[in-house]
């Protein structure tokens, strides 16, 4: 290294004797780095194209990135939803997204925007290269770019929703390519280019289920139709069609499920939902990898502050904690409400395995992981190596349960996917006859509230239905008016989308307008 250093420096020195003799610097300009792979010379052998492909799914992981102090990118999906406060308040961006006074310059914006155009970056490198990689068997090729699709239609799933009109970019980039700068593409089109990829994706010879943690068949129609479902909402409101596309996919996988239970089911305890040992198994679709060795479980922010639940004695940021009027709106008897068995705590073991103590309110235990933190008695291994879910078989179900119902009313098909739901958490669930499409669609709506809460899905709910969950009442505001408890706040039309950040408008001036009601 010293000995490479040595020499540019010498080459830079007898360059900047240009001026005084006849001495050239071409070679010098002209050469290459020796050490630096560059995307021509890499993607040349099916080795290139899995590591390729690992690199876009490590770069799934911008989720879990800091933003700044006492917070994390994926706090962005949860703090605007109403569900969850903060203990701390020390992260002026994140208390700017509680309060919904976010701009362009609120970091998790940014660090969202970027960490997704990351992905479909790498994503359309690998589309782009690997299908001239030869020789290199078919399977492992069509398999490798039906991973990509899907990887490429999750990021630009999540961009659309966020921010509506956005970039569509599917070739790799160069400072010379005729759309390094690119306009904004109308959603539809974006929607178009989701559908495609999953479809490919669909027809890639993905295995339904893959305990190592790529990309499966489950998880690639359980998002076709989860796309199917917000297509039918808002804003595209395509109705009737799409709520159909929406239940027969699910319905594929369900039947699937019921034909194999041993692979694709319900966990049959909420604690499983956050077993680290049944990562990628049975309810587990889709879910971003984590392993301490290269990037440890990201949602430690869901922590209470400062309380002595592991073996690092106080802990913890506090900056989500679920807010008291949601948990107090689960029904009598719900499971998913019960200390240390459903996704609340209120109590936990003295630095993981000592005596109980009382937290003294409810903290998420969704995300805990007590092989890592350690449980009464039994101590943590200090790794956290638990996933975070993106697609639950839980969500295939809802999907079904409310695109059906959306067709022509409620089923008995629709009703036992809501009863499956309903009986983990073990609550009685009315009869068929007892629905009208309108309470049936309620029900399911509310049931994707408590069973997906602290999820990142919540938001995007409220989005599509332009709903949302009153604590109070039990039933379901208008999007605009509603008021989070949270911080007593109001939504506001303009927040149907997030605002561009900043940094990307003063870098691409082809973005040109501000999302309607942020500045420029």
């Amino acid at each position: 290294m010293r000995s490479n250093i040595a020499k540019t420096i010498t080459k830079a020195l007898l360059c900047g004797t240009v001026l005084l003799g006849p001495v050239g610097c071409s070679d010098f300009l002209d050469e290459q780095p020796p050490s630096n792979l560059q995307p021509n010379d890499f993607f040349t052998i099916p080795d290139h194209a899995e590591a390729g492909l690992a690199a876009v799914y490590a770069d799934t992981r911008f989720f879990g990135g800091g933003a700044g102090i006492f917070s994390s990118n994926w706090q962005l999906l949860e703090a605007m939803t109403g569900t969850s406060t903060t203990e701390t308040a020390q992260n002026s961006d994140l208390n700017n997204l509680y309060s919904l006074s976010h701009d362009g310059n609120t970091a998790h914006i940014v660090n969202y925007w970027n960490g997704l155009y990351r992905v479909i970056a790498n994503a359309n490198l690998v589309l782009d290269r690997v299908p001239a990689i030869t020789p290199m068997p078919e399977a492992q090729k069509t398999k490798i770019l039906g991973e990509a699709r899907f990887l490429r239609a999750w990021a630009y799933f999540t961009a659309v929703r966020l921010w509506g009109d956005i970039p569509l970019i599917t070739k790799p980039q160069t400072a010379t390519s005729e759309d390094f700068l690119p306009p904004r593409t109308p959603q539809e089109q974006v929607y178009n280019l989701i559908v495609e990829d999953l479809k490919a994706a669909e027809a890639a010879g993905l295995p339904w289920m893959d305990a190592s943690g790529r990309v499966n068949l489950a998880a690639v129609k359980t998002q076709l139709a989860k796309v199917y479902l917000t297509m039918a909402g808002f804003p595209l409101s395509k109705g009737a069609s799409h709520y159909k596309l929406a239940a027969d996919k699910a319905l594929e996988v369900i039947t699937y499920a019921n034909a194999n239970p041993a692979s694709i089911n319900l966990f049959p305890t909420y604690e499983d939902v956050h077993r680290e040992s049944l990562k990628n198994r049975t309810e587990h679709l889709f879910q971003l990898q984590y392993n301490a060795v290269v990037a440890g479980n990201p949602m430690d922010n869901f922590y209470g502050n400062f309380k002595p639940i592991n073996f690092n004695g106080p802990t913890g940021t506090g900056s989500s904690i679920p807010t008291l009027s949601f948990y107090n709106s689960y029904e009598p008897g719900d499971l998913r409400a019960k200390d240390q068995d459903g996704y609340f705590y209120t109590t936990y073991f003295t630095n993981g395995t000592g005596a109980r103590f009382e937290l003294g309110r409810p903290y998420v235990f969704k995300h805990f992981n007590r092989t890592s933190n350690g449980t009464q008695g039994v101590a943590g291994t200090r790794n956290n190596n638990l996933n975070v879910p993106q697609i639950r078989y839980a969500e295939t179900l809802l999907i079904f349960a409310e695109a059906q119902n959306e067709v022509g009313g409620p089923t008995a098909e629709a009703v036992q996917a809501l009863k499956r739901i309903r009986d983990r958490a073990q609550l009685t669930t009315p009869a068929l006859g007892t629905f009208t499409q309108n309470s049936f669609r309620e029900a399911v709506w509310r049931e994707r509230w408590y069973e997906f809460c602290y999820e990142q899905i919540t938001w995007f709910d409220m989005v599509r239905l332009r709903k949302v969950f009153n604590e109070t009442t039990k039933g379901f505001d208008n999007f605009v008016g509603h008021v989070n408890l949270s911080t007593n706040k109001a939504l506001e039309a303009k927040h149907l989308l997030l605002p561009l950040p900043r940094p990307e408008m003063l870098n691409n001036p082809n973005l040109k307008t501000q999302n309607p009601g942020y500045p420029n």
